[in-house]
């Protein structure tokens, strides 16, 4: 198999190079290689291979990829923050093959037509982008067969597992509330309402990664030899000739201080995510020039955009009790009730579980829009009072403890997490120096927005999804330790209850001292959904963008850009099925520009 930590002597130079094999990476390689046998392809990818490995295929174990020393996960710091009441805030990053596909959580979800209509790029309208979610997805699930694929590489399903009664508990609740369940969430049409989670997992339980459904197959039939993949390095810089076509990059792999090139013949294609591509495109001289000077770094291609509007999810995560029993949550994984060498041994069906139960889009009625005040207001009527297509924020049931599960009491919990999907500040993240080992500059910009429109929206977020919790048959009260700390004689408080919830709920009143109490929360909480995105976008280049439609970088030729790095305004939903979207549209274009059939 052509996968190696050190190239052999003989790979000097190929037609296609690719720094970075994530989620996008290994579908333009894949797509190439099948393009034409002689067109030799080489990724470069820093983390590790993760042929079979159980943390990767077993979907349960995507917690592994949670704790800090994960081999596949890289820790960013953020500046230290006073909106965020001094915290850095921490962004993880994959650092596998396969990318984010190869670590997240999951979870099937898929942009909002309204999204793609903003972009006004030739090319990546909504009929595009559907065709491409239908190329690459396998469904088996509910909704217009005209909006789904049947016959794509990546399975999407219910999985092997599931909690019927948490899924029923808060379906039940949410109906109560207002949220009515619909079939089809991602349809690119549907919105405000809940439903039932898909995932990325095969009916037979393993995960649906780029790495296994594309990548492998093709490093094992023995019909793909000019498909080249090295891990264990990382790539440096791309390398110009005096016309600023990229002609190289430069490599170092990642147990040596050693720099090593090779040369690309006919295209290099920059794949290493929105917190990796602008640190690539700068050290290579293509950026800002302020910020290259800064850094000592010569400038190649003036592009100001790049790593200039860093773009996220913000999310914050609210743990319940719960009468739920050992095996209808994942707690066991993390509390030690689950014999994991066994579980995997025996291959339970419980591994082919993510845990995450019901994905939700919602909106606020009118009445909520005027409690959030005048500024919220505004902000709502130029930005989602006229387009219904549009949600506010997002939402997802965990089954187990997703806040703090290490510092938890033991116990059985459910956990609902909320995540503004339109935030209004935008970060950046720079490099502060040529070289590898030197640090970024990256402010991810969490509830940095003046008008404080974004805390805001998640205020609503907590105190909506709270009133879910309160009406489910499941529900045993708060984990207090992981919700506001609101006064004693609060009508807010935090309460354990000993038996089922009463059965007429009536909504909690919460006060402006009650309000503050979850302002101060939010700050000390609110967190990275690992959707990154939006540091080269894909724009003009006087409206800050770094790539034309085509995913040229512009002033130089020779340079590709292929992953959510590219993505011009945020999206509406988990960015795992646009990064894929975004992979099979920029392997056509390469593929028709490299002259070669589809």
């Amino acid at each position: 198999m052509p996968l190696y930590t050190q190239l052999p002597s003989g790979i000097d130079t190929v037609d296609v190079v690719i720094a970075g094999g994530g989620t996008a990476g290994c579908i333009v390689a894949s797509r190439l290689s099948d393009a034409d046998p002689k067109l030799s392809v080489l990724i470069i990818e820093q983390g590790p291979d993760s042929d079979g490995d159980p943390t990767v295929t077993f979907p349960a174990m995507y917690v592994a990829h949670m704790s800090p020393d994960s081999p596949r996960m890289q820790l960013l710091k953020g500046s230290k923050s006073a909106a965020l009441g001094g915290r850095e805030p921490i962004v993880p990053v994959a650092k596998s093959l396969g990318g984010g596909s190869s670590v997240n959580m999951l979870m099937y979800s898929r942009i909002q037509q309204s999204d793609v209509e903003s972009w006004q790029a030739p090319g990546w309208s909504p009929d595009d982008m559907l065709r491409l979610m239908k190329k690459h997805e396998t469904y088996h699930g509910p909704g217009r067969k005209q909006q789904h694929g049947f016959d794509g590489p990546i399975h999407v399903s219910p999985g092997t597992y599931s909690s019927p009664r948490l899924v029923d508990a808060f379906v039940g609740a949410s109906a109560q509330t207002g949220w009515e369940e619909i079939q089809d969430l991602g349809d690119m049409d549907t919105n405000n309402g809940i439903q039932r989670a898909l995932r990325y997992i095969s009916p037979e339980g393993k995960r649906q990664d780029t790495a296994h459904c594309y990548l492998y197959p093709r490093l094992q039939d023995g019909k793909h030899p000019n498909l080249h993949v090295l891990v264990q390095s990382r790539v440096v810089k791309v390398l110009f000739d005096h016309t600023k076509r990229a002609t190289g990059v430069v490599y170092a792999p990642t147990q040596s201080a050693e720099l090593r090139t090779i040369k690309a013949m006919k295209m290099i294609i920059v794949s290493s995510g929105a917190c990796g591509t602008p640190l690539v495109l700068e050290r290579s001289g293509v950026g800002d020039p302020a910020i290259l000077n800064r850094a000592g770094i010569e400038l190649v291609a003036q592009v100001p955009g790049v790593g200039a509007s860093y773009d996220d999810h913000h999310v914050f995560s609210s743990p319940y009790r719960s009468s739920l029993d050992t095996r209808e949550t994942l707690d066991g994984l993390v509390n030690g009730k689950f014999d994991v060498p066994a579980l995997m041994g025996s291959n339970d069906e419980i591994l082919g579980w993510n845990g995450l139960e019901v994905t939700g889009k919602l909106r606020p009625d009118a009445s909520d829009v005027a409690l959030l005040g005048p500024n919220f207001e505004a902000h709502w009527n130029e930005n989602f009072a006229d387009n219904p297509n549009k949600p506010m924020v997002g939402l997802t049931l965990i089954a187990g403890n997703g806040a703090d599960p290490l510092h938890a009491p033991v116990g059985q919990y459910f956990t609902i997490s909320v995540f503004n999907v339109y935030p209004s500040s935008l970060g950046h993240i720079h490099v502060t120096g040529p070289n590898l080992e030197d640090p970024s500059d990256f402010d991810p910009a969490i509830f940095a927005d003046e008008a404080e429109v974004d805390i805001k929206k998640c205020i609503w977020g907590y105190k909506t999804q709270r009133e879910i919790a309160r009406r489910m048959n499941v529900y045993r009260g708060e984990l207090a330790s992981s919700h506001p700390a609101f006064a004693t004689d609060s009508k807010a408080a935090c309460i354990e209850l000993q038996g089922p919830p009463a059965f007429n709920v009536e909504n909690i009143e919460y006060t402006a001292e009650d309000d503050a109490a979850i302002e101060k929360w939010l700050r000390n909480k609110i967190a990275t959904t690992w959707h990154s995105t939006g540091t080269c976008k894909m724009l003009p280049l006087n409206e800050n963008g770094v790539v034309d439609a085509n995913l040229g970088v512009h002033n130089v030729t020779g340079l590709k850009v292929a992953d959510v790095s590219i993505i011009p305004h945020n999206v509406g939903a988990h960015t795992n099925n646009i990064a894929m979207s975004i992979g099979e549209k920029a392997a056509e274009i390469f593929i028709r520009e490299l002259g070669l059939s589809l």
